[in-house]
């Protein structure tokens, strides 16, 4: 089999009314991704997502488009599609870094792998070990009756657990903590995510005056490049730590472990530029005695759909103790496929069909495409 050719489609989908999330990066209320098709000279053709975000890994629509047309493309074209470890090297040697650009290609290669086999992709990496993935649904950093109102909102729908951006302003997502979990009330898991905002000093006193509201657990206090100031924090807090912007690549992640910064790592496919890097990342936690959770970057269907087929396969996932943020397209206008995803709340399934089982819908890319 080869690849024959490789379409990029920019899309443009916002997000539901009531559900634009604020966090230390910024505001969030239209998703500038871009869809994949990797053609195949035997008629499968796999699918692909790039969840690109400038404040998060420096992408865009516009520089994904031009380096999968300009060096990825060219790259692949003409080469095996089933061959993923050998092409993901052949995209590493033509360009450094863009981890959401070659996730989008990385996981229509496993789509078409699975549709070879007539597999779900959780079947190739050694199946399934868990039927359902606990989710969590996320309260941006907002005023007090938006909080009040989303945390209610979440409730009615079935969550069991609940995220609460900050990184802020200390007394400010100290207030919004607590409002959350008044509504919530004392025994729902409520975890906080402050995307780097805060310095080690700030995040220690805050942390700290958290530890009355039972925080499952505190998600990047810091900003990343300093695994020893995560790790004195991680020491003197009372709730766990996790890893996300610090754990990119696997040497991100050999680092954070090895450093002790870090009780759980936060991955998946778009940040690791694909799904065989996360499981490599997942593969480090375990030497590590730690273990991951998923986080998201507001997928649309398609990246939803490898992120479930991963959180499906790894036991060192565990998405029982500390959900998933499985939950993109519950937040954007349209998911882009024929049949919805199964996102609960408050669980998840992964869709079993071959390959990432999941079939693109062109009246919805029709409405949403931009270019």
């Amino acid at each position: 089999m080869k690849i024959e050719r490789i379409e990029a489609i920019p899309v443009r989908v916002p997000l539901k009314e009531g559900l634009t999330t604020k966090t230390a990066h910024g505001v969030h209320a239209t998703s500038n991704y871009v869809i994949v098709r990797v053609y195949t000279d035997q008629g499968l053709v796999g699918l692909g997502e790039a969840t690109v975000a400038p404040r998060w890994s420096g992408e865009t629509s516009a520089t994904c488009l031009n380096v999968i047309s300009e060096l990825l493309a060219p790259a692949l074209i003409g080469q095996n599609p089933l061959d993923i470890t050998r092409l993901r090297y052949r995209m590493d040697r033509v360009t450094k870094l863009n981890p959401f650009t070659k996730a989008s290609l990385e996981m229509a290669l496993w789509d078409i792998a699975g549709k070879a086999a007539n597999m779900p992709i959780c079947q190739l990496l050694g199946g399934p070990v868990r039927e359902t993935m606990r989710i969590k649904l996320v309260i941006g950093a907002l005023e007090k009756d938006a909080v009040i109102q989303l945390a209610e909102r979440f409730m009615k729908m079935g969550v069991t657990c609940l995220k609460v951006k900050t990184g802020i302003n200390p007394e400010e997502d100290l207030a919004r903590v607590r409002t959350v979990r008044e509504v919530a009330g004392p025994e729902m898991p409520i975890t906080i995510d402050s995307n780097c905002g805060w310095n080690i000093t700030t995040a220690r006193h805050t942390l700290q005056r958290m530890a009355d509201l039972n925080i499952l657990l505190a998600e990047q206090p810091i900003p990343p490049n300093d695994p020893s100031a995560m790790a004195s924090l991680r020491a003197t807090v009372p709730m766990p730590i996790m890893a996300d912007e610090s754990v990119f690549t696997l040497t991100d992640a050999w680092t954070v472990c090895a450093a002790g910064a870090a009780d759980i790592l936060s991955v998946y496919p778009g940040k690791h530029g694909g799904i065989a890097g996360t499981v490599e990342i997942a593969n480090v936690a375990k030497a590590a005695g730690i273990v991951c959770a998923i986080g998201s970057n507001l997928e649309l269907g398609i990246g939803t759909a490898a992120m479930l087929h991963v959180a499906a396969a790894l036991p060192t996932i565990d998405s029982e103790t500390y959900p998933a943020d499985l939950v993109g397209p519950l937040y954007h206008e349209a998911d882009l496929l024929v049949e919805p995803l199964q996102l609960g709340p408050p669980n998840a399934r992964c869709p079993m069909g071959p390959g990432l089982g999941v079939t693109l819908d062109e009246q919805q890319l029709k409405r949403w495409r931009i270019d």
